[in-house]
């Protein structure tokens, strides 16, 4: 009778051991969450873009303003060589600056046309002597800086100036400057840059239209490639919910079977050999662990799949009463461990929602508080009321959780290897289903907490009466 009872238990344990290993392995995506993803992902593709077109933007337009500018320094060393040739005549008789030059070539290597004809309304030239001082000027345009007395471009205000010093023989480039040979003055030509600045506006403006319309072009392109791109990803998940619903709802009956079992196989202790007393033992802590985790599956896969449907009721759930019950049945076992309970509230809280949920929600988080809060510690409960929401504080002097761990304590089975231990009848569920609870409230929860000082974890849920 014992060996076909010893293989039976064996055989028990073993398919408990798989079904659990296999439970613990799902991670079931919450709406909330991958929506999270879609627009998390959806901005990053914008944000690139939008950084790419602009740093295109910029360069192109600082590409054109450097060619038109580069093309009107050219023009201006033209328009200053040619009136170099005028410098020494200016010298001698000032009417040489209205008197036109023959068009010959004299081997200096530059451009020997006369300066009158490549002078338009908007410049102007200037001539000056060895020391600085201005001999005579032309044209409509021209600067009162101070002259340079080297070669140099310069923008002033919407003028473009240049200034070319004039040795004999000129020079045919402007920066072979020869200090062997004689200094004889200077030539400065000047030219407004209006149109120039207003061609430049004119471009900017079209690339900032252009990339207003690429960048809407891109969102609508990156809105369809994200959609596309998540979808096979979306359906493995809500199948992967489907299935832990599925396998969560047909793994209750079998366990419940087990469970029936093993209770009636215990309640005739004369028929059990005291060997295999210890094995049925862990054999029913086994069910009763794997019908706790499988209930809290099941409870997670329908706050995933009415994660778009609060909770929402029309009669008023008392908080503090709920809190109150809470702590009269935990007195026992915080009085068992010497931890003080403590509640710090006045008057009633009313909100919207499922009574047996929020207290499981506040069981969850007062369990939590008595099981890492050492003896002689303290468990404070405070309820604060704002004119929308009421808060719910549970503050212990516990161990705390570590600073980097903060972040994954919501996430499901997540366990720090040292400041949250396993323990006896967990599931590492519990915070996730609290945290679901609550967001299918309308609220919101967090959590603060410092190493070897304690942790406080704060409910905020909707007013009633909002």
């Amino acid at each position: 009778m014992a060996s076909p009872f010893h293989a039976s238990l064996q055989n028990l344990n073993h398919r408990l051991s798989r079904g659990l290993s296999h439970l613990r392995l799902l991670r079931s995506a919450s709406s909330p969450q991958f929506q999270k993803l879609y627009w998390r992902l959806l901005l990053s593709y914008l944000s690139a873009m939008a950084t790419i077109m602009a740093l295109s933007t910029i360069a192109v337009y600082q590409f054109v303003k450097h060619s038109l500018y580069e093309e009107l320094d050219r023009q201006l060393n033209t328009l200053a060589n040619a009136a170099a040739h005028s410098l020494p005549s200016i010298k001698t008789n000032l009417a040489a600056m209205s008197q036109r030059l023959p068009k010959q070539i004299d081997n200096d290597g530059d451009l020997d046309i006369p300066w009158q004809d490549l002078e338009e309304t908007q410049q102007g030239i200037e001539w000056f002597d060895r020391e600085g001082h201005r001999l005579g000027k032309v044209g409509e345009v021209t600067s009162t800086a101070p002259l340079a007395k080297k070669f140099q471009i310069a923008q002033i205000q919407r003028i473009r100036i240049l200034t070319l010093p004039i040795y004999l023989p000129t020079p045919s480039e402007p920066d072979e400057t020869d200090h062997s040979r004689a200094l004889q003055g200077y030539v400065r030509v000047s030219t407004q840059t209006h149109e120039l600045q207003e061609d430049l506006e004119r471009i900017l403006a079209g690339l900032e239209v252009g990339g207003t319309i690429a960048v809407f072009l891109i969102g609508g392109t990156s809105w369809w490639l994200t959609r596309r791109s998540l979808q096979p990803i979306e359906q493995s998940f809500q199948k992967l919910q489907q299935f832990t619903a599925d396998a969560s709802h047909e793994l209750r009956n079998p366990l419940t079977a087990i469970k029936t079992a093993i209770e009636v196989i215990q309640s005739h202790p004369e028929r059990i050999h005291p060997s295999d007393e210890k094995k049925i033992a862990a054999i029913a802590s086994a069910t009763s662990q794997m019908a706790y985790l499988v209930n809290d599956l099941l409870l997670l896969a329908r706050a995933d799949a009415n994660s778009t449907h609060p909770v929402v009721a029309g009669i008023p759930i008392p908080i503090d009463e709920i809190l109150e019950d809470l702590l009269e049945s935990l007195e026992p076992q915080a009085q068992a461990k010497g931890i003080q309970l403590q509640a710090k509230w006045r008057g009633e809280a009313l909100v919207k929602g499922d009574a047996a949920q929020l207290r499981r929600v506040f069981s969850n988080l007062l369990d939590n508080a008595l099981q890492y809060t050492p003896r002689g510690g303290t468990v404070q409960v405070m309820i604060t009321h704002y004119e929308s929401s009421v808060v719910v504080a549970i503050e212990d002097s516990g161990i705390g959780i570590a600073l980097e761990h903060l972040p994954y304590i919501f996430d499901r089975f997540w366990r720090a290897d040292q400041a949250r231990s396993y323990r006896e009848g967990g599931s590492g569920l519990g915070l996730a289903i609290t945290q679901a609870i609550v967001q299918a409230h309308g609220g919101d929860i967090s959590v603060t907490s410092q190493m070897n000082v304690g942790s406080c974890f704060q409910v905020r849920l909707p007013n009633f009466y909002r």
